[in-house]
């Protein structure tokens, strides 16, 4: 009788687990406090002269034991690594003289000058590694010997040989057809089930948001457009994940806003506008041909004080009640979603900050998780019903798993509005403008 009166006894929700989907970029920002102490312990190791035991400190802090990221051995003063950064994979050795590293950017079976005289150039914009060819093989390379080889300068030099050779072996291939992709055989494909619903959702985000913009005036809604423009590219990153010369594209969609130049919005709007119809106009096997998994060791943004994180939520938020109020729920909603979705792309958020993300983001688009075969409903549209308690438990659950880091972190579910979407998303993200997100 008790146990009904006061639910004593009442067994805490299981939750359904969730398909093996990755989302948005890597962050390198999200290590346990154990981790963390790891970067510590190969700082003082080095300072000690034990160059050995500080590698393995220093691979250790590298390692993401979950994503499987960093494959690392030693004998003594000898030894051999491989770090996983996209489509690439950085293989290198040392033996307690020097560190070496090396990665294969592509294939060139005959010599071109065109592409030397890029890599020429490009060499100047490096600080740490260098292109190289190896017979008729395209090269990334990093050195130093053993006294030099700090946790810090291992960890600039081997992030820069890494998230430039992931990005230039596409870039490189796609503008020079003397050279041939190599290498990239460790990447895994996507089933073809979720190929199919991840193009659907490309095509099918990129018709919606061209079709409402053709619904607004150009001059009078220009700041609308460019959120909505911008936002949709957040959200295919994110939610998409596009890689190679597709994700080159959706970049370039941003640029064309954020470009410091004198031209007005209405102009960078309809650039913007065009590059999206290109894209909607790409084929079914040019689109898929970029979506596959890929594992990380380095982020290609940087972690931001949480002050910048809140500002842009706050910004996002001051310039959507507007339209609130203006029955233009829809703008609204896209301007909210720009405020966090913009700091997801942007920076190294935190892993809690992210997760907390993809929950809005999955009250947002439950059409998108269900087709990839999610079970967990958070909202239903035609109803405008969301399953509060499942919310709440899910905002704990997050709350309780980080809570050793962050400690002072307090989402006060309380404050949650259900009555619309449009006042669910404001007042989500007022909470997360106000985290303490400060680490213990």
């Amino acid at each position: 009788m008790f146990d009904k009166l006061f639910g004593w006894g009442k067994k805490k929700p299981v939750e359904t687990p969730e398909p093996g989907v990755v989302f948005g970029r890597y962050s390198d920002n999200n290590k346990p406090p154990a981790k963390v102490n790891r970067w510590t312990d190969a700082d003082n190791l080095f300072k000690e002269k034990k160059y050995p035991e500080s590698l393995d400190a220093f691979f250790d802090y590298l390692r993401d034991d979950v994503a499987g990221n960093v494959v690392y051995e030693r004998n003594g003063a000898e030894g051999r690594f491989e770090l996983s950064q996209g489509s690439k994979i950085v293989r290198g050795s040392f033996n307690g003289t020097v560190v070496n590293a090396e990665v294969t950017l592509a294939r060139m079976p005959q010599p071109s000058i065109p592409v030397m005289r890029r890599l020429l150039e490009m060499n100047f914009t490096l600080y740490y590694s260098r292109y190289a060819m190896d017979t008729g093989r395209l090269c990334m390379r990093f050195d130093s010997d053993a006294f030099t080889a700090s946790p810090s300068k291992l960890y600039y030099g081997l992030k820069e040989l890494s998230t430039k050779a992931d990005k230039q072996d596409d870039l490189l291939v796609q503008d020079f057809a003397s050279l041939e992709n190599t290498d990239d055989d460790h990447v895994t494909p996507l089933s073809e089930a979720e190929k199919e619903v991840k193009y659907s959702f490309f095509k099918k985000w990129i018709g919606e948001t061209l079709e409402t913009i053709n619904g607004l005036d150009a001059d009078k809604f220009s700041g609308a457009i460019a959120y909505l423009l911008l936002s949709l590219s957040y959200r295919i990153d994110y939610m998409i994940a596009p890689e190679g010369k597709l994700l080159n594209r959706l970049e370039k969609i941003t640029t064309i806003y954020f470009r410091k130049d004198e031209r007005p919005v209405t102009e960078k709007n309809r650039d913007m506008t065009e590059e999206y119809r290109k894209l909607g106009e790409l084929s079914k096997e040019e689109v898929i041909g970029y979506l596959f998994r890929s594992k990380y060791t380095f982020s290609i943004v940087a972690p931001q004080p949480y002050k910048t994180i809140s500002d842009s939520i706050h910004a996002a938020n001051q310039n959507m009640v507007w339209y609130r109020d203006n029955n233009y729920p829809g703008i609204a909603c896209q301007i909210t979603e720009y405020g966090i979705s913009y700091c997801q792309y942007s920076y190294s958020l935190p892993k809690a900050i992210t997760e907390l993300f993809h929950l809005y983001m999955m009250v947002n688009y439950p059409d998108y998780f269900s087709a990839l075969g999610f079970s967990t409903v958070y909202y239903d549209a035609a109803s405008n019903q969301f399953r509060q308690q499942a919310i709440t438990d899910k905002i704990f659950a997050i709350q309780n798993s980080w809570k050793e880091k962050y400690p002072l972190m307090d989402f006060k579910t309380q404050n949650l509005r259900y009555d619309s979407l449009v006042n669910f998303n404001l007042t989500f993200t007022n909470e997360m403008e106000f985290l303490n997100m400060e680490p213990k």
